[in-house]
């Protein structure tokens, strides 16, 4: 019983903010709802005996990509588009969209056979990091070189960006200090 009412709470967690984060015109609201769904996902797995995956939903999710993008709104402002087109005939592909993705989602969970049992107990970082420093080193390893070149190529990008806009605003200070 108890059991039932934890997974309706994170599963109301997840998915009324979902529907806040679609039907939201203000992007900033949107984005905490999205923090909402994402802790709620975050709650469902760690529910569901995935410890693992739980905090790195939430370290990775909730505490990287969701705040960068949050501070990237708020620090940015976007002049509102104009709407080209009024009325319901926008909302007609959507609207088509979600009720195929609805559909395909409906016929596989009644057609597959779920098995459900009780969740293990026993930590599932322990057989992550085995797998990880075992069977999985060359992959682990070649995407921490990839993920550092890219942070390299980025700060050097920022860094020529920032020397050309300073040369730039020098060389209008000199103009405007002559006669």
């Amino acid at each position: 019983m108890i059991r039932d009412l934890v997974f309706v709470l994170l599963a109301l967690l997840t998915v009324v903010p979902a529907f806040w984060v679609v039907f939201s015109r203000n992007i900033v609201h949107a984005g905490f709802a999205l923090l909402f769904t994402l802790v709620g996902v975050a709650g469902m797995y760690g529910f569901l005996g995935a410890d693992f995956l739980a905090v790195t939903q939430l370290m990775v999710y909730v505490g990287g990509v969701l705040v960068l993008v949050l501070f990237t709104v708020m620090m940015t402002h976007v002049p509102a588009a104009k709407r080209s087109r009024h009325g319901l005939d926008r909302l007609v592909p959507p609207a088509v969209f979600a009720a195929a993705v609805f559909g395909v989602l409906y016929k596989v969970i009644t057609v597959v056979k779920w098995n459900v049992g009780e969740a293990s107990t026993s930590p599932t970082t322990t057989e992550i990091g085995t797998q990880l420093m075992t069977n999985y080193i060359f992959p682990f390893e070649y995407v921490s070189i990839v993920l550092l070149a890219a942070m390299v190529g980025a700060a050097i990008l920022i860094r020529e960006r920032n020397h050309a806009g300073s040369d730039d605003a020098i060389a209008e200070e000199k103009q405007e200090a002559r006669p």
